[in-house]
């Protein structure tokens, strides 16, 4: 079985950027190959606040969205976040959906592509991989950060030059770390074709 790997779309915030960055990741990832790639947008996820009564750690859910995002993050072998600084941290969307469940995160690799004006949203990638170390996902080092001051003047996102080779090295590693992990959780790995 191949490895799949979920390109997380981290804001639900109308009007967001993110979403062309995140089509861009997609697409870039595809042409990268090694695994299949899906776009997980946290908005097609009607999460709302944290309404589970019990510890996520029992995964005893109550609410079929709650049943539904555990499925979906299971099913992945690792992940992509595609994730913007507000305030100096990530958005509260994506905390919530991260706090919803814990066992499916765990023993995975993640990469992190921020974007934001001039800091480029380092400061919510490195606040980011704080909660993903709680919920037992690796994260790799390389990370591309991009400025949205540039290359969103269209409906695309138009990468600055630079941003792709950073987004393969980043790929490459979460591969080669999602397909080490996997090995621990049980599951074989096989090429992608």
């Amino acid at each position: 079985m191949a490895l799949r790997i979920g390109i997380v779309l981290g804001s639900t915030r109308p009007g967001r950027r993110g979403a062309r960055l995140a089509s861009w990741v997609l697409d870039a990832a595809r042409r990268h190959g090694g695994a299949e790639f899906e776009l997980v947008d946290l908005a097609d996820h009607a999460l709302g606040n944290l309404d589970e009564p019990g510890n996520p750690t029992l995964a005893q859910y109550t609410h079929d969205h709650t049943r539904d995002w555990s499925a979906v993050v299971a099913s992945f072998d690792g992940f992509v976040f595609v994730v913007p600084e507000y305030n100096h941290s990530f958005p509260g969307a994506l905390k919530n959906a991260i706090d919803y469940v814990y066992r499916e995160w765990n023993d995975k690799a993640a990469g992190i592509i921020s974007y934001g004006g001039w800091a480029a949203g380092v400061r919510a990638a490195e606040a980011l991989r704080l909660v993903l170390a709680e919920v037992q996902i690796a994260t790799v080092r390389a990370q591309p950060a991009v400025n949205t001051h540039q290359g969103f003047e269209t409906d695309e996102y138009i990468p600055s030059a630079g941003i792709e080779p950073l987004v393969r090295t980043m790929l490459d590693q979460v591969l080669s770390w999602a397909g080490a992990l996997r090995t621990i959780r049980g599951n074989p790995v096989t090429p992608a074709g």
